[in-house]
């Protein structure tokens, strides 16, 4: 298959995998999308109801409340009265008095006298040996100090009676609350589709959801895991009445984590796609110009074959004449430029093929390429040569004078006739350096790399192949560099060559 049918296959199927990427890209976001938005229209939902609820439940619960805490201190302050009258009454009215205090089976009730000493209870078991309200255990003192205690003031002392929530407003209290605290649980936990944590005021941890139950073993990690929500998040804060509050603590759900990186993620395999199109294109592109280097160079060299025998023919004819034979340099002159066009032919023939690297001379080679010009160029022109004597790199002579003669023919070109050439000769431990400078107009910085594309010229005849060769003659087939060291705009260039030693 051909370099041609490769490209057009290989755009085909850069082709269809844009449109693969494309399309998968643009489905999958949509299906987060999608997702997302449905999470979040039924959470929100669910929020909504479960406020409502929660505010409509407490107020009910306060309301509740307040009317049984009233209704159980009015019994006891009939209890009260009726203590009063039990210790004032008359014999007749006694009984009835006696009565409405015995009838009180609910609600726990101290008596007391002036001094704190206990007088009487009723519906609660007193420690043994507690006489006084002070020795009583904490946990009862602090039961029977939630309300202030009623008075009971007779004309013979005064008397006091401590009372608590009955049995019955007690457990629908806790009832209730625990009802709530469920309820709120319930929807904060289950509903939520983002990771949740539920704390009382201390920050401790009531429950969680969509969590991994092994982060959150300790006290240590559950800390952790609510600095780190509460860094994401502020939390949402639940009133539910009587200064109790809890908090709720929350992360970015799995899903709107995945929408916020998947852009770059799909940047990221666009450019890849990007990256990876451009270097298939580029590599087609020079396996093409390759090919047309290629092509170009053997057919020149073919087309000068030709010609070039012929001329040799005709020169054998020349040295039998016998007018030409009293003029040997005509013949001399004559048989150089047909070397010449031979060397040019080799060279171009060469293009393409893998060329046989020998070991040369440096110092040689260059003084050979640097005397070859001289000669063609203006008087006006000097050219110097630094070169250690003895340094050696392996190069193809046809090949590597081509690279020499350009450059040596771009720098004429720049200096119209006049200037200066020097060419310097170093080393290091891998490679030959080879600086040729030129005092010419100079290149534009922008232009350093712009100079070795095919095409490029400056000449008004130019067509553009001469650095564009030199450079694939050096890097492709010596496995060297060839690059712009230095330029200044009407000073003059330095190209650098490096060749690896022989």
């Amino acid at each position: 298959m051909d370099v041609y049918s490769q490209k057009s296959n290989l755009k085909f199927i850069l082709l269809l995998l844009g449109l693969f990427i494309g399309i998968a890209t643009v489905l999958y976001t949509d299906h987060l999308a999608n997702k997302m938005a449905g999470e979040e229209k039924y959470k929100a939902k669910l929020w909504a109801e479960a406020i409502a609820r929660k505010a409509k439940l407490v107020r009910y619960t306060k309301e509740l409340f307040t009317k049984l805490a009233a209704d159980e201190r009015r019994k006891v302050n009939i209890y009260a009265q009726s203590t009063k009258f039990v210790l004032t009454a008359e014999n007749d009215q006694l009984t009835f008095f006696n009565d409405i205090i015995t009838s009180n089976n609910d609600i726990p009730a101290i008596l007391t006298d002036d001094k704190g000493n206990i007088v009487g209870a009723r519906n609660i078991e007193l420690p043994k040996g507690a006489k006084t309200i002070a020795e009583l255990p904490a946990a009862m003192r602090q039961e029977f100090s939630v309300y202030p205690p009623i008075l009971v003031d007779s004309k013979y002392t005064k008397n006091y009676i401590y009372y608590k929530d009955s049995n019955l407003f007690s457990k629908l209290k806790q009832t209730l609350n625990d009802l709530l605290e469920n309820f709120i649980s319930e929807v904060v936990l289950n509903t939520a589709s983002a990771p949740v944590v539920l704390t009382d005021e201390k920050m401790n941890v009531l429950a969680f959801g969509n969590i991994d139950s092994s982060k959150m073993v300790g006290q240590d990690a559950e800390i952790r895991m609510i600095k780190k929500m509460q860094a994401t998040n502020d939390p949402v804060v639940a009133d539910l009445g009587e200064g109790v509050m809890r908090f709720i603590y929350y992360d970015d759900s799995s899903t709107l984590k995945q929408l916020r990186i998947f852009p770059f993620v799909q940047l990221g395999i666009f450019a890849a796609f990007l990256i990876i199109s451009y270097f298939a294109f580029s590599n087609a592109r020079k396996a093409e110009q390759n090919m047309v280097w290629v092509g170009m160079a053997k057919e020149t060299a073919h087309q000068l074959g030709t010609p070039i025998s012929s001329l040799e023919g005709w020169v054998e004819v020349l040295k039998e004449m016998d007018g030409v034979k009293e003029s040997p340099q005509i013949l001399e002159e004559l048989q150089s430029d047909i070397n010449r066009l031979s060397l040019v032919a080799e060279r171009f023939s060469k293009i393409g093929s893998v060329p046989q690297l020998i070991a040369e001379n440096v110092k040689e080679c260059v003084e050979r390429n640097v005397s070859y010009m001289r000669r063609r160029a203006s008087q006006k022109v000097i050219m110097t040569v630094q070169c250690p004597d003895n340094l050696q790199f392996k190069i193809n002579k046809q090949l590597f004078d081509w690279v020499f003669e350009n450059l040596l023919k771009n720098a004429l070109d720049a200096m119209d006739g006049e200037g200066k050439i020097d060419v310097e000769v170093t080393s290091d431990s891998q490679h030959v350096i080879i600086d040729v400078t030129d005092s010419g107009k100079g290149i534009p910085k922008n232009k350093f790399d712009t100079i070795f594309e095919p095409g490029y010229s400056t000449k008004r005849r130019g067509w553009g192949l001469g650095l564009s060769l030199t450079k694939r003659i050096v890097e492709e087939y010596h496995n060297g560099k060839i690059s712009v060291k230095r330029s200044e705009i009407d000073k003059g260039t330095t190209f650098r060559i490096l060749i690896p030693k022989a």
